[in-house]
């Protein structure tokens, strides 16, 4: 039987996350208390009608019971089921901002402010994090993109690396990217704006992409970057780094960044990690 535990931070999408896993005929229980997860497995297991695939939510919603939630883990393995654990996270402004559009309050800020009870949440939550199997930050994403990164985890089965990686193509002109982890500078070379035939294209256009990549110069960038990434990103993985921006920019963020970060984000997806683009400027 496969048995996925959801949980994470309040407001970052754990709902959305066990909607989409009974879409794909998972078993799903919403709010269960960590205690009961060995109940809840066994009475799966003995069912009637066949189960195979169960996911549960398991938060601090649960009050004192969530502390329960290591001694279920080590009852569930003794039981001989298979479990992983999905943590969904996200910034603290992007919950602050999503608790004030739901207008709702938050399950640990009885007694203070939102950001409270989101500090307070995410001491609480720093033992299963490191535990989790898988963690998606939901900061920039939508709905269609959580339902992609689900389904690639337990639909597709392809081996996912426990880091969110955010490869943004920028313009200096705009200034450097606030959040960017490693910065590189494509500004060397040559810029397609003063080809008139691709001035009013963009990076994400093949005649654009064709141009850039033409260079020996390019092919060579891009192969040592490559072998660059590969060597940190399981570092940064080990030291429990859950989320890296890689921020590539030229001077006004729309060509040869645009070109760049499309051709890296490909690699990285190709070597099985989790990715997502953020173009910043290529519309300005």
């Amino acid at each position: 039987m496969e048995f996925v535990i959801i949980t994470g931070m309040s407001g970052a999408g754990k709902s959305q996350a066990i909607k989409i896993l009974e879409d794909i005929n998972y078993y799903c229980m919403d709010n269960m208390p960590p205690a009961l997860l060995p109940n809840f497995a066994e009475l799966c297991k003995g069912s009637s009608e066949e189960v195979n695939k169960v996911a549960v939510v398991a938060d601090i919603r649960g009050g004192i019971f969530f502390k329960d939630l290591f001694n279920s883990l080590s009852e569930l393995k003794n039981m001989g089921i298979q479990y992983h654990i999905l943590f969904l996270d996200a910034s603290d402004d992007e919950l602050v901002k999503r608790y004030k559009e739901q207008r709702r309050p938050h399950p640990l800020s009885a007694t203070g402010t939102i950001v409270d009870g989101i500090r307070n949440e995410r001491l609480r939550l720093n033992e299963v994090k490191e535990k989790s199997d898988y963690i998606i930050d939901t900061t920039s994403m939508k709905l269609g993109r959580l339902k992609e990164e689900i389904l690639d985890i337990f639909v597709q089965g392809n081996v996912t690396y426990n880091i969110n990686i955010t490869v943004m193509s920028f313009g200096f002109k705009y200034g450097l990217p606030q959040d960017a982890d490693l910065v590189f500078d494509v500004r060397f070379l040559p810029n397609p704006f003063y080809i008139e035939s691709l001035k009013n294209f963009t990076g994400n256009d093949e005649n654009v992409r064709e141009y850039v990549m033409s260079f020996e110069t390019t092919e060579m960038f891009i192969n040592k970057l490559k072998d660059m990434l590969i060597f940190l990103l399981p570092h940064y993985i080990k030291e429990g780094k859950s989320n890296l921006v890689i921020a590539i920019g030229c001077t006004g963020g729309k060509h040869r960044s645009v070109a760049i970060t499309n051709c890296i984000a490909e690699i990285l997806s190709e070597e099985k990690y989790r990715v997502m683009l953020n173009h910043r400027d290529v519309e300005k």
